[in-house]
């Protein structure tokens, strides 16, 4: 299962039914997530969400509404007894900040606690492993601030069991061909694992933008996105001001996920002062027809 649960889909002011920017990716077994607003852990619990599943942590920037939530969360996976391992990938001072928090309260945390720092401007591969390949990149905003592009490998190669079946291949042999072995048959041919198969099919991608300008050069991040995440702080009558404040707006945000191909967009991170969120998808889907509402406590899946 690959997919992504919106815990928050506000900005820096939380309201009485929404919440700053969290989300959790799904990848198969294990969990993701990106960016901790203030109150992530009660959405946690909310929606059920396997805190003992989570593994990484990856924060955007440092603006309060995507990390005031951490120290609240750690403190309580530990009093929970937890003692696997989280790795939080995050602008460095952030280590800083949290340690502070930890030795003011004299908090000994019960796990490993890694930090992994992004420095600015950084753009490239963060995380591997044989399910997911996780990258940043660098976002417009008034700090350093970054976006993240997840993708879930399909590392098996594709069949052609006629093929297989004409080099007289067994069958008990075909999953060790999809893993991309060669074959030696007992007359001593080698038969090529290429002859027989064919390359996987290209992974399934989730983009994460952070709070970011309205910013072209995104674009090859964006690039044929199974689904793309971008912040629609304003609608679009505001975009003055969402430039001066390094946001974006509903049809900016669109225009991007049309440029890219992306096949989905989903957009968050809306100001507070909007009460009805129906008219940023009305300006939204015109530009970009397969354009949703981030809804907290909903999966999509990817």
């Amino acid at each position: 299962m690959f997919a992504v649960t919106i815990l928050g889909n506000n900005s820096a002011i939380p309201t009485l039914d929404r919440h700053p920017t969290a989300q959790v990716v799904t990848c198969n077994e294990q969990l993701l997530l990106v960016d901790c607003g203030e109150g992530t852990q009660i959405q946690i619990a909310k929606y059920r969400i396997r805190r003992s599943k989570l593994r990484y942590i990856f924060i955007s920037h440092l603006h309060g509404d995507h990390y005031f939530g951490l120290i609240g969360l750690l403190n309580t996976l530990s009093l929970m007894g937890r003692t696997d391992p989280i790795s939080v990938y995050a602008p460095p001072e952030l280590e800083q900040i949290i340690q502070l928090q930890l030795d003011c309260s004299a908090t000994v945390l019960k796990f490993e606690l890694s930090f992994i720092p992004l420095q600015p401007g950084f753009s490239g591969v963060i995380l591997e492993d044989k399910e997911l390949t996780v990258r940043c990149f660098p976002t417009q905003h008034r700090i350093s601030c970054f976006g993240f592009s997840f993708e879930m490998q399909k590392r098996k190669r594709k069949l052609i069991p006629e093929q297989a079946r004409a080099y007289e291949i067994p069958a008990a042999y075909f999953s060790k061909l999809q893993d991309g072995a060669d074959y030696q048959r007992k007359d001593g041919t080698l038969v090529k694992n290429d002859w027989v198969t064919l390359p996987p099919p290209p992974g399934k991608r989730y983009v994460y933008c952070a709070d970011t300008l309205y910013d072209v050069t995104l674009l090859p991040h964006l690039r044929d996105a199974d689904l793309v995440y971008h912040e629609t702080t304003y609608l679009h009558n505001l975009q003055d001001r969402a430039a001066e404040r390094f946001h974006s707006t509903s049809v900016q945000a669109a225009s991007l996920a049309a440029a890219a191909a992306a096949k989905k967009l989903l957009i968050g991170h809306f100001s507070s002062k909007y009460t009805d969120l129906q008219p940023f998808l009305d300006e939204s889907r015109p530009v970009f027809r397969d354009t949703e509402i981030a809804e907290e406590g909903v999966t999509y899946i990817i």
